[in-house]
Parts: C-alpha cells; structure tokens; sequence
C-alpha cells in the first residue's frame, strides 16, 4: 500500500464531494488516507449490485479474474483465499460474490485496493456509474529483489500480459529444463481457456513446483523481451538526427490524430473526448475466436494464423470505426502508451495513394508521404532496413483503392521505383521491407482469397455493443438532459437502436438530435431514413425554413443535392473518392454548395493553391450517387438495372464496367486504359443500390414528386422492385435439391443479405411477399454472414411472409440482444433456431423466450458461447415446462451451474416420466 495522496472520484453524490473537501485538508499527514479508505469500505458495501454488475455482465471471467491478479500481487489476497474464489465448475455470479464478501471482511485496506484493482482491469464503459475513492500506486517491477516464487504473485498482472502471446514457448522452457510434463503442458493449453487464462494456468502450476520452476518461467519472460525489443533506444546509438526524425513524426502524426477526423472533421471534438471502444473479435479460421480483444492485441501474438507474415488486416463494414481506430492507435503511439516496441509508425490513406500517379521508391513513399527528415535521410533509412521488426506501416481504406490486390509484379529492391499500388502489394506480402509489421483496414467484401494468404491474422470490428452506444452518446453531448433523451428515444425504437449499432450512424442520430427528438415515435425505422435526417439537418441549419417540416424544404435545394449527386455518382463509378476543384466545376458544384457542409477539405491532399475535396463519409457518398440515381433524367435507363446486377458479377470487374457505361464520363474521371476496377468498387455500389431502395419507398414519393415528372418516378419504381424480385428467384433456383432422407437446405450466398435489405428499405410489404413467394427450404443457414441487429431486423421483415415453417441458422454472427428482439415478428414461421457466438446475454434469451412460448412451430434452440448465466435458467425452465412439443435445447455447460442447474435437470426428469 502506498503513502500518496489519494484522489476521490465524484459520480454527483453529495458525500463524495463532502468526502473530497475533508481530504483536500488534510494532504500531508494519515487522517486523509483514514477517512478515504473507510470511504472505500462503505462503497463496496453499498454499491455490491453495481460492482457485481460490472465484475459479471460480460458474461466471461476475465474481469474478475484480472482483479483476482492484482489483488494477489498486492498482498490483499492469500493463495488459498485466491482458490477458494476460483472454483473451478462454480457460476461467475458466485465466485464474484465470495470475492465481495471476502473483501469486505478483510477491512479498509483491502477495499481500497479492491476499488483500484477494478478501475484499473475494467473497461471504462463497465465501471460508468461506479464511484472511487482512490487509487494506490502499483509496485515497481523488479523481479531480482524477492523469492521467485513470490515474484510470480507480486508481478502477476504484468506476467500474465507477456506470457499470454507466448505460451508454447514458455512451457517448451519448463519442459526442457524438467519441470513441467506433457500432462503439465496439456493441462495448461485446454483450448477452451483463452490466451490470458491459459497464462494464468501456467502461473498456477509453476508456483507449486517451486523456486527452480519459478526461476526458470521468469527468465524466459525477460529473455522473451529483450529479443522482441532487442534494439531500444537506449541499447541503439541513435544518432542525433535520428532521434530529431523520430520527434518529428510522433509529433506530426500527433497533430493528425488529435481530432476526430472520420467524419470531416466537423465538429473539432477532440479524439480523447469522443473515442468510445467497438467490439473486436479475431477472424473466424483462428482457434481464439469470439475471444475479447483491446487494442494493442491488434499487434499481438494473439489469433496468428501464419507466422511467416507480417500483415494483419482490420475488417469491417461501411461505417464501423475502422479509420477511427487506427486513429486511436497513432494517437497512442506518439504519447508512448502503446505500441512501445515500435520505434516509428508510418501511416498511409489509400485514397491518397489513388492519387499519386508517380513511380516511386518505398523511401520516397515512406519520406513523402508521411514525413521528411531534414537530414541523414539514406542513413536514417539505411536503418529501417536494418531493424524492420521496429516499423509499423498503417493503410488505411484498402478497399477504396483503384486496384485489386496482385501477386503478379513481385518488387524486392527498396531503391527500386514503382507505382504506389504496386509497392503498397509487396509491402503486404513481404516481398519489400520483410519483418515490417502492416495494420490494413478494409471492408472484407474486398479482401479475396488472394490477399488473405499473405495475412497473420485478421481482426474484426463488430460495431458498437447497446452499452457502447450508451458511452458515445453521453461523450458526444456534454449536456447529460440531451444524452438522456436521444438514449430513451432509442430504447423505444429498437429498429433504430439496432442501426446505432454502426458507429456512423450512431454519430448521425447524435449529431441531428433534435430532428430525433423533435420527429415522430417509430419514424425513423431503415437507413435511408437516418441519412434523410442528416441531408434536412445540414440544409436547414445553412437556410432555416420557419417550419422543420416543411416539405418545401428539399425542392429548395434540389440544385445543390443534384449538383452534389452527379459529383458522387461519377465518384462512385470510378472508385473517386478525393476530387478537384475541376471535378467540382464539371459537375456544376458552386462554392455555395460546399458551404452547405457534405464536402470538406482533404487534409491528405489539399495545400494552399491546389484544394481537393471529399464527402463526410463513404456512405454519405453512396446517399448523394442514390439520390442522383432516383432525381436525375440525365441517367441512363440501364442505370439501375446495372447498379441491381451486382450479385450476379460477384468475381468480376465486369460489373463496374458496365455500370461505367452508364456515367457521365469526364476526362478527370475515365479509367486508364488497361487498369481493371477494384472489387472494392462492388460493396459501395451495393451501399448505393440499397439507398436507390430506400430512397424509393412510399414513405419519399410524394416529396420527389415535387422535383421531377411522375412517370419517371415509377418507372424506376418498377425497375427497383423488378431487379429484388429477379434476384432472389436466381438465389432460390440455386438451391440445390436434397439428399434422400435429409431437409431441403440453402446455404446464403454472396448477395443475398444485401437484396434482403434493400427489400426492408423499400418498406413494401409486397415485395417482401413476393420475394419469398418461392422459397420452399427447411432451412436456412446464414452462418459468418455479418448478421447484426440491423440485418436481423430486415430478415425479420421479409421471413415473417413464407408459407412453410423453417430453420433459421445464425451462427458465429453478432445479433446480439438487439437483433433477438428485432428478430421476434418472424418466430411464428421458424421451427428451430441457431445462435452460437453471438454475444447474447440473458436479457436478449428472456425475451425471445416469452415470444417463442406462443409460437406453435417452434421447437429447437442452440445457444452455445453466448453470454448467458444462471439466471436465465428459470426462464428455459419455464419454455420446457409450457411447449410440451419442445424437442432440443442446446446450451453450454458453462453457463448452467449450481441450484438453478438443478432445478433445471429436475424439470428434463419431470418431462422424460
């Protein structure tokens, strides 16, 4: 325990504030650590429900076991204490409060660094609404000073962070040396623990076996270290110039990062103030996935597939946060708080690259475009040739490139000059620059098999989680009272909360808060309705109207949109995400439109004479192309059915090719001869057709009907409702026909989901009958689809309309509870469904319980790897008690323990006489 000064951390209770003022006082002597640690105790006491809330509610035991380490290193707990909260077989809830009770029991002190332990192993999202009364230091790491055997207690947090990356290496030292046994080794890699509790069991097994054992693990740990960061700057001789570089780019990449810039940068919202964590988990061909990561394990040993290379790739869809992530890591880096052993970070903007037309050396990429060193500049790259495990590349956007990923044009000279492209392929392969470590970002549309061959791993960004949503909304509006509105405004309408789900929509809903709070209950229901927010938010805060809701509002400023429109829609065609003042003119945008606040400045691109433009965002990119599409008479007549062709040209650039032919070309934006489209280009044109829909529904008509002749307006109407009908028949032809014996089965394929939500967005429930008019399946199966509350509620809309009872599979997806509840209005048609590794928690299972009790088809479920405790149990209790045809209730054994365990075998028995 330490000395220091202890700080208060007030959440508005009037006896912390009290508490704060009495410490303040008293800053020298005891009577302030007295008063704060006895303020400890009655804290834990009284806020037991919060702190089993945080200690549980992710439904794994990491939380609590990371308060077990620090608690143990800090003397708070015994050995035998630790053991007796570590049960194994036992439910989290209770081992969480045996810890309470203990630490309660054992006095202030303990309370007190309880309180610590869990500020410091929690994430800032679930210890929101808890009070600290202060914090102690940590111990000073320094391994030679104690026992081994007790290092390994006194350091086991940080222990526990190095070995996890490293576990086969770690028990190859023990069983080299004779300490440890196959049994032993075994014991520790069951592989349903994860990387962290993995390292904890071999903690546990190397302390009884004692002092040799002990010496043996913490030496492999520190020689771990030094030959992973075997060149520090302290160990280097770094030359004077060297180090000035290295300030140069920490502190040019510091001032890139210090704003939010995903969205244009409009609001100058600090990153600290606004950056709330998504969800990552590792790609799904790893054996760790569905783990919990955080950011530095981006670049950890963690989900490695190939150990031979050096490119991990961050995907997700449109909108999810991954240029704000990668943000977040650089903002990082420049302040030394993570990703310490890289001596320098280079990030790179594919959109940039698209625009770099020379040929250019990885010298001049890296000097370039990132940062120039003023002197030494062959000597200071001289040494990242050197020493290329110390360098970490960042691109950002791999999807918005003009090119697809090649092998073909293999480069191994670093001197040699090449296209940008070219370059950035062998840099991900490793053919230039082997032992650099690359962080790619890319929606995984783009990413073929191709490309994943050269990959160490993959991450996947999930979006956010309903309590993430929660942090982002009260970071983005200081003023508690809004936060709490737009919060309850969501709680009621589920469809929205589920698009909330996508960080940039959940910005959208944040940022246009009082068209939210000022619209309709349950009118804002698909996407296109959240965009349509945005473009009134943007047009009537640049000329207000005396009434919001006015419809005169759009016809106003249909110039601006066409003009804006034609911009995008030409963008969008040519993979065109940066633009000129010329394409501005070509298209008719005047300085007046770009007022209005959709365009900012690229801060890759622009200078003082030469100004080049982009969209706030990709989608809001998409929105303007679907709004040219539906408004203009300038498209072609073959533009849409081109645009809704897509999934039949999945493989191919032919597709965008074709879709080209339908633009209005110009010569800034013609494709160079030879150089085929991206299949990048592909998932922004689906983006843009799902608009087309949305933009087409009854809920817009009348309003277009102001802007451009009625006729027209149907016939793309028709065209739109042909293309969805068309392209789910060629799905259910497909479907091949079942062997005897076993149910007819169809498996998603690529498209299926995008034409299912185009459908939800057209808000037609007779297209959606129609679409499913075919369909005769016993099951469906849309495993590793991106299922996420957003698709669950358009699966929902158009399931509900088949005639036969089915199998819905959804595995390894991310409904979580959200999408549960979005998925309800179409259980009366499904006869079982499937939803291992999808992060539901018992609140999501207890309402689709009650749902299902009334459903006369329904009769399996499987829950494996969620987040389920005991108490749900009663309520699985009851369905098997009420649904006498119930035949099949899968759920893992860890999440049914204890009485109520019991009670549920006791109901199977009653059932089985």
């Amino acid at each position: 325990m330490t000395n220091g000064v202890r700080k208060a951390f007030s959440c508005g209770d009037s006896n912390v504030t009290m508490k704060q003022q009495i410490i303040t006082l008293d800053v020298s002597g005891n009577g302030s650590r007295q008063l704060d640690s006895m303020f400890a105790q009655e804290l834990v006491l009284k806020q037991r429900s919060e702190l089993l809330h945080a200690l549980c509610s992710s439904g794994s035991a990491e939380h609590l076991e990371r308060v077990l380490d620090i608690l143990l290193a800090h003397g708070e707990l015994i050995w035998e204490e630790y053991q007796n909260i570590q049960v194994p077989g036992r439910a989290l809830y209770t081992n969480a409060r045996q810890l309470l009770d203990l630490v309660y029991t054992k006095g202030v002190d303990t309370c007190e660094v309880f309180l610590y332990a869990l500020k410091q192993a929690l994430p800032e999202v679930q210890v929101a609404g808890i009070t600290f009364s202060g914090c102690c230091e940590s111990p000073e790491e320094n391994i030679t000073q104690s026992p081994s055997t007790q290092t390994l207690l006194t350091h086991r947090p940080s222990l526990i962070r190095k070995l996890q990356g490293c576990i086969d290496g770690a028990l190859e030292a023990l069983t080299v040396s004779g300490h440890f046994t196959s049994g032993d080794c075994d014991e520790v890699r069951i592989p349903i623990y994860t990387p962290s509790q993995q390292a904890r069991r071999l903690l546990d097994h190397v302390r009884p076996k004692g002092e040799s054992a002990a010496k043996v693990i913490l030496h492999y740990v520190q020689q771990n270290k030094e030959t992973e960061s075997s060149l520090t700057q302290e160990k280097l001789p770094l030359s004077k110039e060297f180090l000035k570089y290295q300030k140069k780019l920490s502190s040019s990449l510091s001032a890139q990062s210090h704003f939010l810039s995903t969205y244009g940068g409009t609001s100058h919202m600090p990153l600290d103030d606004i950056y709330t964590e998504v969800q990552l988990e590792l790609g799904h061909d790893c054996a760790e996935a569905h783990a919990p990561l955080g950011l530095e394990d981006i670049v950890g040993t963690a989900g490695t597939v190939n150990v031979e290379a050096d490119t991990v790739l961050v995907s997700g869809e449109a909108g999810s946060g991954k240029s704000t992530l990668l943000q977040r890591l650089h903002l990082l880096w420049t302040r030394g708080t993570a990703l310490r052993d890289f001596l320098f970070l280079f990030p790179f903007s594919c959109r940039k690259l698209n625009s770099e037309h020379r040929e250019l050396s990885v010298q001049e990429l890296l000097f370039q475009h990132c940062c120039w060193p003023d002197r030494e500049q062959e000597e200071i790259f001289q040494f990242m040739l050197d020493h290329p495990h110390l360098i970490l590349f960042t691109f950002d956007g791999l999807d918005e490139l003009k090119q697809s990923f090649s092998d073909e044009h293999r480069l191994c000279c670093p001197t040699q000059r090449a296209p940008a492209h070219i370059l950035l392929f062998n840099l991900i392969q490793g053919s230039l620059m082997k032992g650099v470590w690359k962080v790619v970002t890319s929606r995984p549309e783009a990413v073929g098999p191709l490309l994943r061959k050269h990959l160490r791993k993959e991450v996947l960004l999930k979006g956010f989680s309903p309590s993430e949503i929660d942090c982002f909304v009260k970071k983005h509006h200081s003023d508690p009272t809004v936060a709490a509105k737009i919060l309850e405004s969501l709680q009621t309408n589920t469809a929205l909360l589920g698009l909330c789900h996508s960080p940039v929509l959940c910005w959208i809903v944040s940022q246009c808060h009082k068209e939210l709070l000022g619209c309709e209950e349950g009118k804002l229901q698909t996407i296109t309705d959240i965009y349509m927010m945005i473009l009134q938010h943007f047009l009537q805060h640049h000329c207000p109207l005396k009434s919001s809701v006015e419809m005169g509002w759009f016809q106003k400023h249909l110039k601006t949109v066409l003009h804006l429109g034609q911009l995008a829609f030409d963008g969008i065609g040519t993979t065109c995400y940066i633009f000129s003042c010329t394409h501005l003119e070509t298209c008719g945008v005047t300085e007046n439109d770009i007022c209005m606040g959709f365009l900012v400045q690229s801060k890759d691109m622009s200078s003082c004479h030469n100004k080049h433009y982009e969209f706030l965002h990709v989608t809001l990119q998409c929105f303007f192309a679907a709004l040219y599409i539906v408004l203009s008479v300038d498209t072609d007549r073959l533009t849409i059915l081109k645009l809704f062709e897509l999934q039949d040209r999945s493989e191919t650039s032919q597709s965008n090719k074709c879709f080209g032919a339908c633009l209005r070309t110009t010569n800034q934006h013609v494709r160079l001869p030879g150089v085929e489209a991206t299949a990048a280009e592909k998932p922004n044109l689906q983006i843009t057709a799902t608009f087309v829909s949305g933009l087409l529904s009854q809920h817009y008509r009348s309003m277009w009907l102001q802007c451009c002749p009625q006729t027209m307006m149907e016939k793309k109407i028709k065209q739109v409702s042909k293309c969805l009908s068309k392209g789910m028949q060629k799905h259910f032809k497909s479907i091949p026909q079942p062997v005897a014996g076993e149910k007819k089965s169809m498996h998603a394929m690529p498209g299926f989901v995008w034409l299912i939500k185009c459908i939800y967005e057209m808000q037609d429930i007779r297209i959606a009958k129609g679409a499913v008019t075919n369909l005769e399946v016993d099951h469906l199966k849309l495993t590793y689809c991106n299922i996420g509350p957003v698709e669950c509620t358009a699966l929902a809309y158009v399931l509900q309309h088949l005639k036969s009872p089915v199998g819905l599979q959804l595995d390894n997806n991310t409904v979580g509870d959200v999408g549960v509840e979005q998925l309800l209005p179409c259980m009366h048609i499904c006869n079982s469904l499937y939803l291992r590794n999808n992060n539901i928690t018992d609140r999501g299972i207890c309402k689709l319980i009650v749902k299902v009790i009334e459903c006369e088809n329904f009769q399996k479920i499987a829950l494996f790897n969620n987040k389920l405790t005991d108490a749900c149990t009663q309520h699985f209790c009851h369905l098997l008690k009420t649904k006498q045809n119930f035949l099949s209730l899968r759920r893992s054994k860890a999440a049914c323990r204890g009485a109520e365990m019991q009670s549920f075998a006791a109901v199977i028995r009653a059932l089985g006489k």
